[in-house]
């Protein structure tokens, strides 16, 4: 049976969580809040499969119409972000060097985030907003030091990311893109979460990014140069992981920034993330007040 997927939303400014259906949302958190006050909790609980299971039977409440989307998992402990996940995007550098050894990562703050069908804020500081398209990893049980071997038991759920960067911030300083990876509002997360049920579910999927229609990335799981079993073990070497945390776990080649001339967002562009079996996050752009 294929599950409802399971998604952070406010009505009328309200925040709550529920079970997506064809005909609408489920809410949840009416019946559960007091037990999981968010979708975090019901993620630590183990809880993300049977409450899809149990709400897979029931009727609707919200229109998808009236309800604001949000980051699916609310305040995380962590979002850790892989960089030069694929190798295209590793050739794309163009600096003679062979496949790095270990994965490049960074960290991200929630307030970064906005969620699926919230428009994307291109910064005053610049116009140099670009979209990267990623796959995201949530985990649901927490370790350290986990091998390989078991370590996809470790997720949770899936999601999607649009990992919107500001590419002249990343350059501001010698060793870190902390400050192109962190304006407000600037990439999304969503639409919602996917259970983690087995491991075909995440050994070969194909990802792409469109904007205003045209393909621009494409690629596939089954080629990251660090896979995501191998993500999992390598941060819990020197971090625990909790229920929550979100791991963004790279971009394919062809971001705005790797055009001739490069093609950044503008106000008014569409950009649509898709993954198989996971959904489509979409999001507009806007500048900033």
């Amino acid at each position: 049976m294929k599950l409802p997927r399971l998604a952070t939303y406010s009505v009328k400014g309200e925040p709550r969580y529920g079970a997506v259906l064809e005909g609408g949302i489920v809410d949840l958190s009416a019946r559960y809040a007091k037990d999981y006050p968010t979708l975090r909790e019901v993620i630590a609980a183990g809880k993300l499969v049977s409450l899809a299971e149990e709400a897979a039977g029931r009727t609707p409440v919200h229109a998808l119409g009236e309800i604001t989307w949000l980051p699916p998992v609310p305040a995380p402990e962590k979002i850790i972000c892989i960089g030069v996940n694929y190798p295209d995007r590793n050739a794309e550098y163009k600096d003679g060097q062979d496949a790095p050894k270990y994965p490049s990562m960074f960290m991200r703050s929630p307030r970064s985030f906005v969620g699926h069908d919230t428009p994307l804020v291109r910064p005053r500081a610049s116009a140099q907003l670009d979209y990267e398209g990623e796959i995201v990893l949530v985990i649901g049980k927490a370790g350290r030091h986990i091998p390989e071997s078991t370590a996809l038991d470790h997720i949770a759920a899936l999601t999607l990311c649009n990992e919107g960067s500001v590419r002249d911030w990343l350059r501001h300083a010698k060793f870190n893109v902390t400050q192109g990876k962190n304006f407000d509002s600037s990439g999304s997360l969503g639409p919602w979460l996917v259970p983690y049920m087995r491991e075909s579910q995440i050994t070969d999927i194909r990802l792409t990014t469109h904007v205003n229609g045209e393909l621009r990335q494409d690629d596939r799981t089954s080629r990251l140069m660090f896979p995501f079993r191998y993500l999992i073990s390598y941060i819990s070497t020197f971090a625990t992981l909790v229920p929550g945390d979100v791991i963004v776990t790279g971009t394919p080649t062809g971001a705005g920034a790797r055009f001739d001339p490069p093609r950044y967002l503008k106000p008014g562009d569409v950009i649509e993330i898709e993954a198989e079996g996971i959904g489509r996050l979409r999001n507009g752009v806007v500048d900033e007040a």
